[in-house]
């Protein structure tokens, strides 16, 4: 018998698991409930599908030039930590406070959705600062190809869990998910301080 070559599957390992902490989806759900409170469930869905979209053109964007961009442009991980922090933290005072005034429950004509789908949950939430970190790292530990299988089975799993997630969720009863969501958006506020004081505190140790 031909004996095959033994696969090493550890890089593949490495990368996934990597991603997945780095991704966190099952705590950025809670978020996206909050993010998409009043839509109906067939917007939700068709909103995760271009936030996936997104985000995994991002994600092979800065696997493939991420150091060069970052170069090129002069900024570091850090910066994108506190720009996104500031973002996360607009929305998040912006549903919490003027939510009957900025959303129209059930809109389905995909603007407000497709902006959502690019910012927040495209990137920061789905692909944020730790994922872009991680991203970078394993291109170097990894590999590219590894590094591509991993995502793409994250982000598989992102979809699923964004997808019926809401699902499973809604069956708490309509007021409870409303509760539910509105302590997620302010979670989503103390991220956003998280974010951007990490990213100040590492930018002043690195002067």
């Amino acid at each position: 018998m031909v004996e095959l070559p033994a696969v090493d599957l550890s890089p593949y390992v490495e990368a996934f698991l990597s991603i997945f902490v780095a991704m966190n989806v099952l705590g950025v759900l809670p978020l996206f409930m909050g993010l998409t409170d009043g839509m109906t469930l067939s917007t939700r869905r068709a909103l995760v599908k271009r936030a996936t979209t997104t985000a995994f053109a991002i994600a092979v964007v800065i696997l493939l030039a991420g150091q060069f961009i970052f170069q090129t442009l002069g900024i570091t991980v850090d910066d994108l930590r506190i720009g996104g922090g500031l973002i996360l933290l607009v929305l998040a005072i912006t549903d919490l406070l003027f939510s009957n005034l900025t959303r129209q429950p059930g809109s389905s004509n995909g603007d407000v959705g497709a902006d959502l789908a690019v910012v927040p949950l495209g990137t920061p939430l789905m692909v944020g600062p730790a994922a872009i970190t991680a991203i970078l790292v394993l291109q170097n530990s990894a590999g590219y190809l590894p590094t591509i299988v991993a995502l793409i089975a994250n982000l598989s799993i992102s979809y699923l869990v964004f997808y019926f997630g809401p699902a499973l969720i809604a069956m708490i009863g309509n007021g409870a998910a409303r509760a539910f969501a509105k302590v997620a958006t302010l979670f989503l506020a103390a991220i956003a301080i998280a974010l951007i004081r990490t990213g100040i505190v590492n930018t002043i140790q690195a002067m």
